[in-house]
């Protein structure tokens, strides 16, 4: 059980928004208050959140709006972090962003040089704005600034993943803490805690959208970049969704080149953009058969998903396909499906689901080609509105993503070769008594 002193400090922070709250500086106060408060008393919520920083599994300390003097005057940063264990200690400042504003370069860089002035750890910074690869801060800095502390980032899509699956999936063991959890959660997903998600693709989004129709883009257009970064933000905010949905952490598809530079990820996707009006992007959810893959095409007005699966390696080319089909059953008849033979590099034979469930053979071109893999593809329109809700772009995308999981996704499953079977051993003839074989009773006659 947690102690009293705790229970009422989370008692204090727990100011659930109202009507009455004044501005954003008050609505950040409340939310930097509510989320420190929680990981001090749910160890758990907060050693997830901090492990990754680099703190340990310690004792954790919170507070808000601790002041610090510099020269000629004082700064507030809206929190500080301490965790101990043993001699090892681990201090970070927070700033928090609610609402649509953002972090500005010119504070961050001063909570920098007094956490390096302090010898602190890290600067941790968490608001709406979702980086478009995680790792990477949205806010610019200079770097000279990261030499000895640590700059973090989390959305508050993020902390709200978090928190739900530390509390309906990992579980909490202490029931008065989960109790706590869960009136986090309650306050972040109310509208005027300030914890948005993803709601919006950009000032740029029509101007872009337009361009793109009329095949005037070019790849030196301001709208581009923009447009690039938030549609990788709203990749990264379809996984925190569909993980926190599915109590699972998912991320976004990416090469080990992309990993490693964020910016050849940039490049591609703008190119795709400019050439195609094409954006692109993969979302790698564990124990499935393979990455899902969107497609948004803005000049058809229209986003795809597909997920490619290995073919059975034995059996028929129709028994292949109908090996597939089995596992379909719950798709809709306008899924796509596409049979790829071996050693060609063209398209495969495609046909509606509807078609291939009544005769399997339309994606049997040659019998003597084998099929190696499937490609699965479902497609919807595309929405157009740059906020969201109904008709909006961002909706379509998650609503594609989540229905194509739910009908296609999750009833896939490998195939595997079954085991080799033992051949039974041809039974033989038992051999008939031999007169000559030895008995009990030899020698009984001869005794008589």
């Amino acid at each position: 059980m947690v102690d009293e002193d705790a229970t009422e400090s989370w008692h204090e922070a727990r100011l659930i928004p109202t009507s009455g709250i004044s501005g954003a500086d008050e609505q950040e106060r409340r939310a930097t208050s509510a989320l420190l408060a929680v990981m001090s008393i749910v160890k758990e919520f907060g050693l997830t959140l901090l492990k990754p920083l680099g703190a340990p599994a310690g004792n954790f300390e919170t507070y808000i709006e601790v002041p610090f003097d510099t020269g000629d005057r004082k700064i507030y940063p809206d929190g500080l972090i301490r965790v101990s264990r043993g001699k090892a200690t681990w201090t970070a400042l927070v700033e928090v962003k609610t609402g649509k504003n953002e972090l500005a370069a010119e504070q961050l860089e001063a909570y920098l040089d007094l956490a390096r002035e302090h010898r602190f750890d890290a600067l941790l910074t968490i608001s709406n704005e979702i980086p478009p690869m995680f790792g990477v801060h949205p806010t610019k800095v200079d770097g000279r600034k990261l030499r000895k502390v640590d700059l973090h980032h989390r959305s508050w899509s993020y902390v709200l993943s978090t928190a739900v699956m530390q509390a309906e999936h990992k579980g909490i063991s202490d029931p008065e803490q989960a109790w706590i959890l869960r009136e986090l959660i309650r306050y972040l997903e109310h509208p005027r805690s300030g914890a948005m998600e993803f709601s919006d693709m950009g000032q740029h989004w029509v101007t872009l959208r337009n361009a793109v129709r009329t095949q005037t883009l070019r790849a030196t257009d301001p709208s581009v970049p923009d447009v690039v970064a938030r549609f990788d933000a709203l990749i990264r905010f379809a996984c925190l969704r569909l993980g926190r949905q599915l109590g699972t952490e998912i991320v976004p598809g990416l090469s080990r080149k992309e990993r490693a530079d964020p910016q050849i990820r940039t490049q591609d996707l703008t190119r795709s953009l400019t050439e195609a009006g094409q954006l692109t992007g993969a979302v790698k959810i564990p124990a499935t058969v393979g990455s899902v893959h969107l497609t948004a095409d803005l000049r058809a007005s229209q986003i795809t998903a597909h997920i490619s699966i290995d073919a059975p390696r034995t059996g028929r080319q129709a028994t292949r396909v109908n090996w597939l089909v089995r596992q379909l059953k719950n798709a809709p008849g306008d899924t796509r499906i596409e049979a790829l033979v071996a050693n060609s590099r063209g398209p495969g034979a495609a046909e509606l689901l509807s078609v291939v469930r009544d005769d399997p053979s339309v994606l049997v071109i040659d019998p003597k080609k084998e099929i190696r893999s499937f490609r699965i593809a479902y497609s919807a329109p595309m929405g157009t509105k740059v906020a969201r809700g109904r008709g909006s772009f961002i909706d379509s995308v998650l609503d594609l993503l989540d229905t194509f999981y739910a009908d296609v996704v999750q009833h896939l499953k490998s195939w595997s070769a079954p085991p080799p079977r033992l051949r039974e051993a041809e039974s033989e003839p038992e051999p008939a008594l031999s007169s000559t074989a030895l008995s009990s009773q030899d020698g009984a006659v001869a005794e008589r």
